[in-house]
């Protein structure tokens, strides 16, 4: 799977994308109870968020953004901070570029931008943050040493993303139809493969699991 189909997979799903997440619609809250064993987005993203001080004021870089769904919530509470959000997809950009300006967030900057090469010195970041975007990265131990090389000595990367080996249909939908679509991107991950990765990166790694979706807060 190249960077193009997965750019291509996002801008066909845009109009769906925050309806899946959120579980606002009916055929979204059974696709979710069905295939992701009920699996609550909104409370994971919840529990990342919270992961950020509710008084930071330093540098922040949000990779993938998506589109914001989640996170301007959080952004509006930070009026100190200096946030950028990155993604690959362009469209997911605007949408996410909409919603800040529309809610007159003068502190986020948003811009289009590859995990793998991130255009940032080492070292510029307080904080990384990574939702839903791990298992969609087509080269994954780029995106592990790029966003890891940009964050401060003592920072924290936290986030959350599919795992496999945890639900059978979860699996299975992702394999044959998520992967297939450009979605997602294999190889996955399993909870044991990531604690052990994210361990050999940084000094203290805490991963914790909701079903397929594991949740993460390291400090460099």
């Amino acid at each position: 799977m190249n960077e193009g189909n997965v750019k291509k997979a996002y801008s066909s799903s845009k109009n769906v994308y925050d309806d899946i997440l959120t579980q606002t619609k009916w055929w979204s809250k059974l696709y979710i109870r069905f295939f992701w064993n009920g699996i609550n987005d909104n409370e994971i993203a919840d529990k990342v968020l919270k992961m950020i001080p509710s008084d930071f004021a330093g540098k922040l870089l949000d990779v993938p953004v998506g589109t914001g769904i989640f996170t301007l919530g959080k952004y509006m509470t930070l009026p100190n901070a200096e946030i950028t959000c990155i993604d690959y997809s362009e469209d997911m950009l605007l949408q996410a570029q909409k919603r800040f300006s529309d809610s007159k967030l003068r502190n986020v900057t948003c811009m289009q931008g590859d995990v793998g090469n991130l255009k940032f010195s080492n070292e510029t970041f307080d904080i990384v943050l990574s939702m839903n975007g791990f298992h969609a990265f087509p080269d994954k131990e780029k995106a592990f040493s790029e966003t890891a090389r940009v964050i401060k000595k003592g920072g924290i990367f936290c986030g959350c993303f599919y795992i496999k080996g945890q639900c059978k249909r979860t699996d299975f939908i992702v394999n044959s139809l998520l992967a297939k679509k450009g979605w997602f991107t294999p190889p996955f991950q399993s909870l044991e493969e990531l604690r052990s990765k994210l361990s050999a990166i940084y000094t203290h790694a805490e991963v914790v699991n909701q079903k397929s979706i594991a949740y993460f807060k390291c400090v460099k």
